[in-house]
């Protein structure tokens, strides 16, 4: 369970007022009072050890560098957001618990209207369709409530669940690119792309709260 916190916060830094919920979810971005929950999540595992689906090896760290950089991330994140170059970072609670995190980002985004999303998700959560479900959730928030055209994604070429869950949501092949996940080991990328009239939209309504705050921090208006 997460930690209650103070209501002043989204009044000091509106992202902490910032909610998305579906049927199955609650999606806010990281406070410090989850923490400990995100931890312990990261440390359930989230991939088999013997592959790795992130573009950066941050799971394959010591235990204590991982935890200590994972705390890190997430505190950077905050410190950094511009409307020039931004990346939120949501925890995403089931039935009380964090069982990962789904980040939606951009860059110039009041030029370019653009959004790219990367996710994990705790190894017992994974094959019930939770994924497509907070994937949806800010694709729903960044279509409809901050007015993207387009989202991007990628998926190493062997990653048949993330990519399943792309070709679900309606995004389309856009090329390849060649990655070092981890040293010396190099591997096919595939870039993915979805124009927001292609969004296959669930049947269920993402219900967001405190969008009108965090609207001037992610479009500068």
């Amino acid at each position: 369970m997460t930690g209650t916190a103070d209501p002043r916060l989204a009044e000091f830094w509106p992202l902490f007022g910032l909610s998305i919920r579906t049927p199955r979810l609650i999606l806010t971005p990281v406070r410090d009072d989850q923490l400990p929950c995100l931890v312990d999540a990261i440390l359930a595992g989230v991939h088999d050890p013997s592959v790795m689906p992130f573009g950066v090896p941050w799971t394959d760290a010591p235990r204590d560098i991982l935890i200590r950089e994972s705390l890190k991330y997430q505190w950077s994140l905050r410190a950094a957001v511009s409307p020039e170059d931004w990346t939120i970072s949501f925890a995403v609670q089931f039935e009380g618990r964090i069982i990962g995190v789904q980040d939606l980002s951009a860059r110039s985004f009041a030029l370019m209207r653009r959004v790219s999303t990367g996710s994990w998700l705790t190894l017992d959560a994974q094959g019930r369709g939770l994924g497509k479900e907070m994937r949806s959730a800010v694709l729903s928030f960044a279509f409809d409530h901050l007015g993207a055209h387009s989202a991007v994604s990628d998926a190493a070429v062997w990653n048949a669940a993330s990519l399943g869950v792309s070709a679900a949501l309606g995004y389309q092949p856009n090329g390849t690119t060649l990655a070092e996940a981890r040293p010396g080991e190099v591997r096919e990328q595939q870039l993915l792309l979805l124009a927001r009239e292609d969004f296959r939209r669930p049947q269920w309504t993402a219900a967001v709260e405190g969008v009108e705050a965090v609207r001037p921090i992610l479009a500068g208006a």
